[in-house]
């Protein structure tokens, strides 16, 4: 029944953030990386900006992630291809480390699958650790 609450309680919360997201979306970065950073504010069951970075590498990104606090990120993520063309697919990742406490991570869990629906990401992976969000693991991911 919490769960379930909590989950109708952050879903009508969404709006401004889906528009922010599609302005992310659509903005054009100078180059690299950029990265879109939410969390959850537990007082109000909202999902809130938390950070917005460009050309940012992946290993500042890790260093910027909360070593408790889980948080969604919405990569642009530079994939250099083999034939020399760049791509930017968006990335949902969700940063749960694994010390959080276990009532965070189902709010948060909660909210990652209606979150993801509605920004309309499909490529989304689970981060529990800091060594596992790197360019080799996107690009074994991301390239066909």
């Amino acid at each position: 029944m919490v769960i379930s609450a909590t989950r109708s309680m952050l879903s009508m919360q969404y709006d401004d953030l889906v528009q922010k997201l599609k302005d992310f979306r659509f903005k054009k970065f100078s180059s690299g990386n950029a990265a879109f950073v939410l969390k959850v504010d537990k007082k109000n069951l909202k999902v809130v900006e938390d950070e917005e970075h460009d050309d940012i590498s992946l290993e500042d990104l890790v260093e910027e992630l909360p070593e408790n606090a889980p948080r969604f990120i919405i990569l642009s993520y530079e994939l250099k291809h083999k034939d020399g063309r760049n791509s930017f697919p968006l990335v949902f990742i969700y940063w749960s480390p694994k010390d959080v406490n276990p009532q965070l991570h189902m709010l948060y869990a909660t909210a990652k699958t209606y979150l993801q629906e509605k920004i309309d990401v499909t490529r989304g992976f689970d981060i529990r650790d800091t060594e596992d969000l790197t360019d080799e693991f996107l690009q074994s991911q991301l390239m066909p």
